[in-house]
């Protein structure tokens, strides 16, 4: 995990054609790499930019993040923010906060990321916040109870988003020959396709990402 699901040639032809890294964030990206085990868990350059598309775009005033890593979406995701704006983001791996605050400090983000390390499930309902924007990536097993958590801390207008929703193309297979996660996956994607308190659509971009608005409270 993660595998492209376009060829090599078409993925290099759109990073060529996307807005260049910003300096911190390749440094980052080249770190993780060199560094970290499962590097590919990092959102990387094409993956990066949209997410620092969409947060200017939507200009939160708060961002939550579940699933940090080594902070590289975390940073793309806060490029949008208000003034005085603010992003949590949640990771249960202790081992990379020094990482993380490294390159928050380095992208100058120090003030507007606070870090949360800890299980997501018990610190969700202790933020004492609403989130105009909200990135689910982490445990997949979990996507359906933080989307459960999250929906009604995000006001009506509010986007959420999910990444690895094509689960390395998994998703199209039969069930019996799809792993756990990707079941997981699958049936997070029905449960959204079924509440009608969101419109979505799947972006087949890298492993898939869910876009979904919230354009109802029930």
């Amino acid at each position: 995990m993660t595998q492209l699901l376009i060829s090599k040639a078409l993925d290099q032809y759109s990073e060529q054609y996307t807005s260049d890294e910003m300096p911190v964030l390749a440094a980052l990206n080249r770190e993780t790499n060199m560094k970290i085990p499962m590097p590919v868990m990092l959102s990387g350059h094409l993956q990066g930019a949209l997410l620092q598309m969409i947060s200017h775009m939507i200009k939160p005033k708060n961002v939550l993040e579940i699933g940090t890593y080594t902070g590289y979406s975390a940073i793309c995701l806060a490029q949008g923010l208000q003034n005085g704006g603010h992003l949590h983001t949640i990771d249960i791996n202790e081992e990379l906060e020094d990482i993380c605050f490294h390159y928050f400090c380095k992208a100058g983000l120090e003030g507007k990321i606070s870090q949360h390390i800890g299980n997501a499930s018990e610190i969700i309902p202790a933020l004492d916040a609403t989130f105009d924007l909200v990135f689910i990536d982490a445990d997949k097993q979990n996507y359906h109870r933080y989307y459960d958590l999250v929906i009604d801390k995000v006001p009506t207008g509010g986007y959420i988003l999910a990444d690895n929703v094509l689960y390395d193309g998994e998703v199209v297979l039969p069930e019996e020959e799809q792993s756990k996660n990707a079941r997981a996956i699958h049936a997070f994607n029905e449960k959204v396709r079924q509440d009608k308190r969101v419109e979505h659509v799947l972006l087949p971009v890298r492993d898939g990402i869910m876009l979904m608005r919230k354009i109802a409270a029930d």
